[in-house]
């Protein structure tokens, strides 16, 4: 008797183990999951500062290597038609980086970044010595979408709001 009773209880003991063992969580560690997410977002951070470098200097290539392989990118702009393609963008940054007369600063705000999302907010200031005879100025703030395909990074929306310009010359009419 007092053997099959220690049958037993080895038997539920086993069982037990077997079941509570298969019950563990595959989640990855905290500790790397944390690693992992700092991982993502210096990659993220480092793709969005390569395309505010190119702009800021003017470098194509280097933008084209920051869109979506898809062709996907949607720009909003203060006074102009909605780009929805990555070829529309780089078409209108070309024409605009052939005026060597401009400059830009941009700072980012902030950065939120998910597995396969993330959002950026910049400041920007953009000034042409010359417009109309006078300065130019343009405050805005910018939110820029990236998307991760294939762990690497792409910009996929830009969307510009002024904040503060040069007023227009008001026109005197009779």
């Amino acid at each position: 008797m007092k053997n099959s009773r220690t049958v037993q209880f080895i038997t539920v003991f086993v069982f037990l183990a077997l079941f509570l063992g298969s019950c563990t969580s595959t989640t990855k560690n905290p500790i790397d999951h944390k690693a992992a997410q700092e991982q993502n977002e210096l990659l993220f951070t480092k793709t969005l500062q390569t395309h505010l470098a190119a702009i800021e200097h003017r470098n194509l290539d280097s933008l084209k290597s920051t869109l979506s392989p898809t062709g996907e990118m949607q720009l909003i702009l203060p006074g102009l038609k909605i780009k929805n393609t990555a070829e529309e963008f780089i078409a209108l940054h070309q024409e605009w980086f052939k005026d060597t007369t401009w400059t830009i600063e941009i700072k980012i705000v902030n950065i939120k970044v998910g597995d396969k999302i993330g959002m950026a907010i910049t400041e920007v200031m953009y000034r042409e010595p010359d417009r109309n005879g006078k300065p130019y100025f343009n405050h805005m703030i910018t939110s820029y979408v990236l998307e991760k395909i294939n762990n690497k990074w792409y910009v996929i929306k830009d969307h510009a709001s002024s904040i503060e310009k040069t007023k227009p010359e008001a026109t005197i009419t009779e």
